[in-house]
């Protein structure tokens, strides 16, 4: 498989824009840069032609997330304020964690072993009725939007579940700012 230069140019960006969201000490900048990162990302997933996926992450990473965000940053400040004291406790816990998941993968098939269980269930039906059915050319669309449709409406109910859930929090905290008269851009992040 050849990276072709529109790859590779894209995966030089998503570096370079990873390593300013962690330079970054203001919430607004990091905002910004998480949705030009979710951009990126899309843009990769329309090279390898997975096209729904591209869109998801367009919408829901660089369009809904963006807007919670920066809602969010509305009513608690936009600075970054830094710990008075460093604890080496988050680091181990990220440390057992991230072993825990990698000990985790060891008892997994290799990656793309023909014959694992996950191949031999009902990949190949999907396989051999997506021809059938004339779908679009991308099997992955043909599956999500016709033989597991039902799941797909059932994420994407869950995606709206969370996004009202979001919008019902921030409401809560701007009027209890208001209660208290305090401004909403004025908060102690």
């Amino acid at each position: 498989m050849t990276i072709s230069l529109i790859q590779m140019a894209l995966l030089t960006m998503l570096a370079a824009v990873t390593v300013a969201i962690i330079r970054q000490r203001n919430l607004f900048g990091v905002v910004i840069l998480a949705g030009i990162y979710s951009f990126l990302m899309a843009s990769v997933m329309i090279l390898i032609d997975a096209v729904d996926v591209a869109m998801t992450e367009a919408s829901v990473g660089a369009g809904i997330s963006t807007v919670v965000l920066l809602a969010t940053i509305a009513l608690t400040g936009s600075k970054e304020y830094p710990s008075v004291r460093r604890s080496l406790v988050p680091l181990f816990v990220a440390a057992v964690t991230g072993g825990a998941l990698i000990w985790g993968t060891f008892p997994l098939p290799r990656f793309g072993v023909q014959e694992s269980a996950i191949h031999m269930h009902v990949a190949p039906e999907y396989l051999q009725h997506s021809k059938d059915h004339k779908m679009p050319p991308n099997v992955v669309t043909a599956v999500l939007g016709d033989f597991r449709g039902y799941d797909t409406l059932g994420e994407t109910t869950v995606i709206f579940t969370a996004g009202i859930g979001v919008m019902l929090l921030l409401r809560g905290r701007r009027r209890r700012l208001k209660e208290n008269g305090k401004s909403a851009g004025k908060g102690t992040a």
